[in-house]
């Protein structure tokens, strides 16, 4: 029996992890211990996504939530530690570029533990986000790197990085794909053409000016076309310690499913996730990145997504001026075809099945 231990702490990560949990329970060749870092840890951004998605609860929840990056790291693995003693996993996998990917990562290298590492190679080499930190050290450490990309593929192929590289393809394509017909409407969504925000990286919400220019560009599109803003906790705080007004629609935090139903109704998406960027591309939807770089160039060079550089009213407005009335063709193919989630399960079954071979 293979034990996979999975650590999982935000909301993009436990929808990466459903599919492939699936592939673990029904094989009897595996068994995976889930564990959530609680990272993300308010019941509409964390409990709400594993009842929709049929996840398991996990087995170990550390409770750890509200810390600078550097403590949030520390503090998850310290936690990790006596979980790992206890389960002896085969393998640990991680997800992405959040600190709870680094923490998971660093207790497992720890215990000489393998890493898989979902979603590697991805980078926008832009040194001042934590996540590009993030995603480079975990590379480094990692002993199978799953790309999502063939441009993730291109910046594994360095001495960095030892571990062995496959090129598997984007699952958040798989869960586009498999879960598209059970979208559904959020409650509260009162209008039929709109344009879909979704705002809440830190130096988005931390600098009061950059999110009143944002609010401010999101008012004035609203005047021409709905804005529907699902709202992320920290925005929530900022925008009411400052007392921003919004005169846009505002829902609280949506769940898997409704998200599919925006992103599917939308006529435009205005973002700073990475993660719906691609979302966005998966129906043909346009995005503008509410940042000057992105982790999918090739979305960018396509102009399938428009960066703002520097982030304020002005670029955001451009970029809607430029893109509303584009009839954009989205013709090429990027991030595999939906079967990312079979080649990480045998690229897996590969990795396992050769640390008996090398046991003899």
């Amino acid at each position: 029996m293979y034990k996979v231990m999975t650590i999982l702490g935000n909301r993009p990560q436990f929808i990466k992890a459903a599919l492939l949990s699936r592939k673990f329970d029904e094989h009897p060749d595996f068994e995976e211990i889930m564990v959530h870092t609680g990272q993300h840890f308010d019941s509409e951004m964390s409990d709400l996504f594993f009842e929709e998605l049929d996840m398991k609860a996990p087995a170990h929840n550390l409770g750890v939530h509200s810390l600078e990056r550097d403590d949030l790291v520390g503090e998850i693995t310290k936690k990790l530690m006596p979980i790992l003693m206890k389960e002896n996993p085969t393998i640990v996998m991680v997800y992405g570029d959040t600190n709870s990917t680094l923490a998971g990562a660093l207790a497992a290298k720890l215990f000489s533990v393998p890493i898989v590492h979902v979603e590697a190679g991805v980078r926008s080499f832009d040194d001042r986000m934590q996540e590009e930190t993030n995603r480079q050290w975990v590379d480094r450490i990692s002993r199978l790197l799953l790309a999502p990309s063939r441009l993730a593929l291109e910046n594994l192929d360095r001495p960095d990085y030892s571990g062995d590289v496959v090129y598997s393809g984007d699952i958040m394509k798989d869960m586009a794909m498999h879960f598209a017909d059970r979208s559904k409407m959020p409650n509260g969504l009162n209008v039929d053409n709109f344009v879909l925000a979704t705002i809440h990286r830190e130096s988005n919400t931390d600098d009061v000016e950059v999110l009143k220019e944002i609010v401010k560009a999101l008012n004035i599109i609203n005047k021409e076309t709905s804005v529907v803003l699902p709202l992320h906790p920290r925005t929530r705080n900022a925008i009411d310690k400052n007392n921003i007004i919004c005169d846009f629609l505002i829902l609280p935090p949506v769940s898997y499913f409704e998200m599919l139903y925006l992103l599917q109704h939308a006529t435009l998406v205005i973002t700073d996730s990475g993660g719906l960027q691609k979302e966005a591309y998966y129906f043909k939807t346009p995005a503008i990145v509410v940042r000057d770089t992105s982790e999918w160039d090739e979305l960018v060079d396509a102009g399938y997504s428009h960066l703002c550089a520097p982030v304020c009213a002005g670029t955001i407005l451009t970029n809607y001026e430029d893109l509303k009335g584009k009839n954009i063709v989205f013709d090429k193919g990027f991030y595999g075809d939906g079967k990312a989630t079979e080649i990480i399960f045998s690229s897996i079954q590969k990795l396992v099945s050769s640390f008996i071979d090398l046991l003899g």
